[in-house]
């Protein structure tokens, strides 16, 4: 079942380069349903209109980006919610949401109540319901995959838990982790690939089919045996590694971690890249839900950072920005690619929209603080 839309914004059908500062919209506010702060974040890739929150107060909201009324100034509205007086509401914080990646009638969610729920976006209703041993700090489900319907799972537990949708059961256990996994991916380019971050330090790569073993640990070091590394060899950071996001193309990774450092990853060599963030600073004992850019050049990662989102371009390290407008904590931010805008949700469980102010270009030699943004055609 899919939802179809009343009406749509016209594509952008040719490339066009803008100039990108941005801001927080004014125009728009995001209708304020939760009562405790946002931990997460989802915009269904279908049509890029329906956008998914899960809140620490154990609730779940639909709403519609569209502006339906015209309007320069207008609420982007909740649909639907999953509230507290729903019968199978999350009983505690909702950590992730995620759409299913084909069809906007059904999307998922996990708490720290020890559960992931597929939910069916139509009914409200529950269609399947999972049971984990431990906490749920993470989910994910492949953005390209065709051959299975697997949803990996991050726990308390070091084994990451892989179900399957299409049984119902927790089909497969790949273990090598020694402490709770705080971040699962799959790859975008290749759907039997995986990406897990512990609190072990590891970031490990799986090909889910194989019976035995990961495919590499990430090495900080590239594997130089030092008297510094000797103790941290195949570690992919010195502290929790609680964030883990695959660049659009699939080609690269990006981790973070508690030891304030963000780095990229050549997701087929394994290799690291070396790209200098300078500190980046991760206060989280959960996992922390980054975002980057799609269709950009260059290309940005949105890390939340206090009550600020820093902005850096992914292959240089720069800090281009910090964004200020939440009051209180940023708990995730998401990247909507199709009118390169920017969500973030916050402990002051407010939802902000952030869009691209357009100006006109600026010669390089006035100013170095001007992105280019090309706009690729969708």
């Amino acid at each position: 079942m899919r939802w179809e839309p009343a009406c749509r914004f016209t594509s952008l059908k040719q490339p066009f380069t803008w100039v990108l500062s941005l801001e927080l919209n004014k125009d728009r506010d995001v209708e304020r349903i939760h009562g405790n702060g946002i931990n997460s974040l989802d915009i269904e890739p279908v049509e890029g209109r329906y956008m998914l929150s899960g809140g620490s107060d154990g609730v779940i909201v639909v709403y519609d980006l569209e502006n339906l009324s015209r309007k320069p100034t207008y609420t982007c509205k909740a649909v639907c919610s999953v509230g507290r007086s729903h019968p199978d509401v999350h009983r505690f914080s909702v950590e992730t949401v995620q759409w299913y990646p084909h069809d906007t009638g059904m999307f998922t969610s996990s708490s720290f109540d020890k559960t992931l729920k597929i939910w069916d976006t139509n009914t409200l209703q529950i269609a399947d319901v999972f049971h984990f041993e431990g906490t749920v700090y993470s989910h994910h489900m492949s953005p390209i995959a065709t051959k299975h319907c697997l949803v990996a799972v991050g726990t308390k537990s070091p084994k990451v838990q892989l179900c399957d949708l299409k049984s119902g059961s927790c089909s497969h256990i790949l273990q090598g982790h020694r402490q709770e996994v705080l971040a699962v991916s799959w790859s975008p380019r290749h759907e039997y690939i995986l990406a897990t971050a512990s609190a072990d330090s590891k970031v490990k790569l799986w090909d889910v089919r194989r019976a035995s073993g990961c495919l590499t640990t990430l090495d900080q070091h590239n594997g130089e045996k030092t008297k510094a590394s000797s103790e941290a060899a195949n570690t992919a950071h010195n502290g929790r590694v609680n964030g883990l996001c695959y660049m659009s193309d699939g080609l690269h990774l990006l981790t973070i971690g508690t030891d304030d450092r963000m780095r990229l990853w050549n997701s087929s060599t394994g290799e690291n890249t070396l790209v200098n963030y300078g500190k980046v600073r991760n206060e989280s004992r959960k996992g922390l839900k980054f975002a980057v850019s799609c269709g950009c050049s260059p290309e940005f990662a949105f890390v939340p950072c206090g009550s600020t989102i820093a902005v850096y371009t992914v292959f240089s390290g720069e800090l281009v920005t910090m964004l200020r407008g939440h009051y209180n904590n940023v708990g995730c931010c998401v990247f909507q690619p199709n009118f390169q805008e920017l969500y973030s949700g916050g402990k002051d469980c407010n939802i902000l929209a952030w869009i691209p102010a357009l100006r006109e270009p600026v010669p390089d030699d006035v100013s170095d603080k001007v992105i280019i943004i090309n706009i690729l055609s969708v």
